[in-house]
């Protein structure tokens, strides 16, 4: 068996190492393999860290940007692509007609770092393709590291909770200045310019 190094967060001992004969997973006809560039640190790994996901026996991490290493042969086209993920898996191949729900609730799904899937602070990690998107070459790995926080953010918008379309008044206020509250009160001012009222 190929192993590899990786941050692995143990709940029976509530301790949190580098294994550095942690198995290598690999490439399938339904997942590529990616190798990790950089990864970050969510308030959610430290969450995990205290408890709140019991059982969680895994490498922690859902914030990554990577390279495809390997490819199942109808997938030969993304090996060498510089790449980001979506961190909900639809394993289950769950359909509706609400797209959202789908990508993002879907029953029996897997989260990267999170739920049933081994996260992204490890050397490499497999994804469906359909999960991987490509990171344009003027983004640093740094920049593109923060991808998933910005969708984080961008996700408000997409749940329709806030009136913020041209011609409302509504205000919006934004509680807390951690690295999300951050960058949902710049994702809300584009949208509401001068409505938002940002509190740390």
């Amino acid at each position: 068996m190929v192993q590899m190094n990786a941050l692995l967060y143990d709940f029976q001992q509530k301790s949190l190492r580098v294994q550095h004969d942690y198995p290598k997973p690999e490439a399938t006809a339904e997942e590529v393999l990616v190798k990790v560039h950089r990864a970050g640190i969510c308030a959610t790994d430290i969450e995990i860290v205290k408890g709140y996901v019991p059982g969680y026996n895994q490498p922690l991490g859902h914030e990554f940007v990577g390279t495809v290493e390997e490819a199942g042969p109808n997938q030969q086209a993304l090996v060498g692509q510089r790449v980001v993920g979506e961190i909900n898996c639809n394993d289950a191949g769950f359909t509706c007609a609400n797209a959202i729900y789908q990508r993002n609730h879907a029953p029996g799904r897997s989260v990267l770092g999170i739920i049933n899937r081994p996260g992204c602070m490890a050397e490499y990690i497999t994804l469906p393709p359909r999960n991987l998107l490509p990171v344009p070459d003027q983004l640093t790995d740094a920049q593109a590291a923060f991808t998933e926080p910005l969708a984080a953010a961008c996700r408000i918008l997409e749940q329709n909770l806030l009136e913020l379309q041209p011609g409302s008044q509504q205000r919006v206020a934004v509680v807390g200045d951690g690295r999300l509250g951050l960058l949902i009160a710049q994702v809300l001012t584009i949208k509401a310019p001068g409505r938002v009222t940002h509190f740390g």
